[in-house]
C-alpha cells in the first residue's frame, strides 16, 4: 500500500525537489498550500502527480483535515519565527490531531544540537521549536544536510570566484567543510519520510572537503592557483559577528541577514558531521566535491 505523505513548504526550491523524490519512490503526495501561492508553482506541483490542498495555515483544525489518514508530515518551510517556531507548531498540532504517526521538521542545516546556544539566530529557532516537537507523542526525524552546496557559487569568503580567492577561520585550512545538494538532500530526505524506523537525527553531507581540498579542486578543474588565506582567528570572528550584529537590529527581521550569513559561516568552522548516514539507503547516489566544483567553475 502507497504510503501517504503531506508536505509543507512544498511551493520552495527544496520542498518541491521532496515531493519529486517522494513521486519518484511511489508514495502518495499531497502539499498545503495557502490560497495566495504562486499559480506557477501550483502548476509544477500537480504536474508531477502532487495533490494540491489549499489551506488556512492560520487554523490548526484546518490543517488536521489535511493531516487525515497521511503517515508523515515533511516541513519544508523557511522563515523566522512566524514560521520555524509558530507555522512549524500549528503544523505539529494540526499532524497530532489528525493522529499522524510521524513527522520531519524544517531542521535542513547544520546539526544544531552540537552548538552552543546563542551562537546562530536561527538554530536558535529550530531548537526552540525542536523542544516542542520532542514533548509531543509523534515519532520525529531531523535530516541534517549541514550547508547546502549551492552557498559555494555565492561568492562567499569561503570560496569568491569573483576575487579568486578561499578564505577560512582559526588554524582551519585542513577543517573539513560538509556540503550537501539540494537534490542529494531531497532524495534522502524521501527516503527517511517513506521509513517508519527512521531514527530521531540524521546527519548527511554530499562531500566533506577542506579550503585546502577546494583551492586544489578549483586548480584541477580552472587550472587557476586562487589564493588561500586565514580571514582571522575564530575569536576575532565571533566578536566581529557579535558586534555586526548589534550594530544592525534591523537585520533581527530578516531571514540571511550579512551578521546571520556571518553566524552560518562561523558554525561551518565549528562543528561537522561526523556520523554520516548516508550509506543508511540503497539506490542514493551523492555527488562529490570535484563533480560539484566541475558544475559551476569553468575552465581558465
Amino acid at each position: 500500500m502507497k504510503k501517504a505523505i503531506l508536505v509543507a513548504g512544498a511551493s520552495g526550491n527544496l520542498g518541491n525537489r521532496i515531493c519529486r523524490e517522494l513521486i519518484k519512490r511511489d508514495a502518495d503526495v499531497s502539499a498545503i498550500v495557502r490560497n495566495s501561492t504562486d499559480p506557477d508553482k501550483i502548476e509544477s506541483l500537480t504536474k508531477m502527480g502532487v495533490k494540491i490542498v489549499e489551506t488556512d495555515l492560520n487554523s490548526v483544525d484546518e490543517i488536521a483535515k489535511a493531516c487525515a489518514a497521511i503517515d508523515c508530515v515533511i516541513s519544508a518551510v523557511a522563515g523566522l519565527r512566524d514560521v520555524i517556531v509558530d507555522l512549524q507548531s500549528r503544523i505539529l498540532d494540526g499532524a497530532l490531531q489528525a493522529g499522524v504517526p510521524r513527522f520531519i521538521p524544517s531542521d535542513f542545516c547544520t546539526n544544531y544540537n552540537h552548538l552552543v546556544p546563542g551562537e546562530n539566530r536561527n538554530f536558535d529557532l529550530r531548537r526552540e521549536f525542536k523542544a516542542y516537537l520532542d514533548s509531543s507523542k509523534i515519532q520525529a526525524s531531523s535530516v541534517f544536510n549541514a550547508a547546502f552546496a549551492d552557498i559555494l557559487k555565492y561568492n562567499t569568503p569561503v570560496l569568491n570566484l569573483k576575487d579568486k580567492s578561499i578564505g577560512y577561520w582559526g588554524e582551519k585550512a585542513d577543517w573539513k567543510l560538509d556540503f550537501t545538494t539540494m537534490d542529494d538532500t531531497a532524495a534522502f530526505t524521501a527516503a527517511v519520510a517513506l521509513d517508519d524506523h527512521a531514527p530521531r537525527d540524521l546527519e548527511i553531507a554530499s562531500f566533506q572537503i577542506s579550503p585546502n581540498e577546494l583551492w586544489a579542486a578549483v586548480k584541477e578543474t580552472s587550472g587557476q592557483e586562487f589564493r588561500i588565506y586565514q580571514l582571522s582567528s575564530l575569536e576575532d570572528f565571533i566578536k566581529y559577528i557579535k558586534k555586526q550584529r548589534a550594530d544592525n537590529p534591523a537585520g533581527e527581521n530578516e531571514l540571511y541577514a550579512k551578521w546571520q550569513q556571518a553566524q552560518y559561516m562561523y558554525s561551518m568552522f565549528t562543528t561537522q558531521h561526523a556520523e554520516l548516514s548516508n550509506n543508511r539507503y540503497e539506490n542514493l547516489s551523492w555527488t562529490t566535491g570535484l563533480a560539484y566544483i566541475r558544475s559551476f567553475v569553468l575552465p581558465g
